[in-house]
């Protein structure tokens, strides 16, 4: 298994991780990072033969177990097939999640409902049961809910802009409802990644993603790896409450800067202030 390239070998030894949607795209890139950093991975989700060829990958430290977050029952049995296996749960990361591109005039109600129960009754099923089953009984534990950037509105995603900043709010009461039992709740906001996940949108869409993000690039996987396995460290804690944007400056700048309709030979100008008589 290779070493993490940002953290000291065994930084996250003796710990035990658990990662829904873990079988493709960024929570894979997080399970390989987790287990690189010496911590026991435990990856999640819906398809049997998806996740065990990504737990094949990402090495010995890896299980799987299959199950729909959406049900309370699956969720509690996800949490307690950990606690059998390592004998503890350290970090949660809710990283499952989904939506599809739809102008919010043409968002059916089925289509609404889907991605709230996913988005929000999935990650709420997935605290509770962490929270409950291991983390409170423990004293201690990191849970980090995956919310989606820009903040100012997603166009054609309203259903999951909605979703998203429900999970933020519930991310914050979370943090300090469950703080004098221990359990940490914190949030990662991420922007647009190179994942395989983005080419079933529209190819005009994902073929000028990266010049809608500032540093002119789509995220890699491995960088939310690093931010997950950061989070999952000693330091996560601190984090409480927090929700920690990962999204190369697109929550600030939605395109690249200056935007050309406001330079003049490439340049911004200046404009000559005047002092009052």
């Amino acid at each position: 298994m290779a070493a993490s390239r940002v953290f000291a070998d065994g930084a996250l030894e003796g710990r035990a991780a658990l990662v829904t949607g873990g079988g493709t795209n960024l929570g894979k890139a997080a399970a390989f990072e987790l287990a690189a950093c010496g911590a026991s991975v435990a990856i999640a989700g819906r398809r049997a033969d998806v996740l065990e060829q990504a737990c094949d990958e990402v090495g010995e430290r890896c299980s799987w177990v299959a199950g729909d977050i959406r049900e309370q029952t699956d969720a509690e049995r996800i949490v307690s097939t950990v606690l059998e296996r390592y004998g503890r749960l350290d970090f949660l990361l809710n990283n499952a999640g989904g939506q599809y591109f739809v102008p919010a005039e043409a968002i059916t109600m089925k289509g609404w409902r889907a991605v709230q129960r996913l988005n929000i009754g999935g990650t709420l099923a997935m605290c509770e049961a962490a929270h409950e089953l291991a983390m409170r009984p423990a004293g201690t534990g990191t849970i980090v809910n995956v919310t989606v950037s820009p903040h100012h509105g997603m166009p054609a995603m309203a259903h999951t802009g909605v979703a998203r900043a429900a999970v933020e709010a519930l991310t914050r009461e979370l943090a300090v409802e469950w703080s004098a039992a221990g359990t940490a709740v914190a949030g990662i906001a991420i922007g647009r990644f190179a994942t395989e996940s983005l080419r079933k949108y529209p190819a005009g869409l994902w073929r000028r993603a990266a010049l809608s993000v500032p540093i002119q690039r789509l995220g890699e996987l491995e960088e939310y790896g690093y931010l997950v396995a950061l989070l999952a460290s000693p330091l996560g804690p601190a984090f409480s409450g927090s929700v920690v944007t990962l999204d190369g400056g697109l929550d600030n700048w939605p395109g690249p800067w200056p935007p050309d309709e406001l330079t003049e030979d490439g340049q911004v100008p200046t404009e000559e202030r005047t002092r009052p008589a």
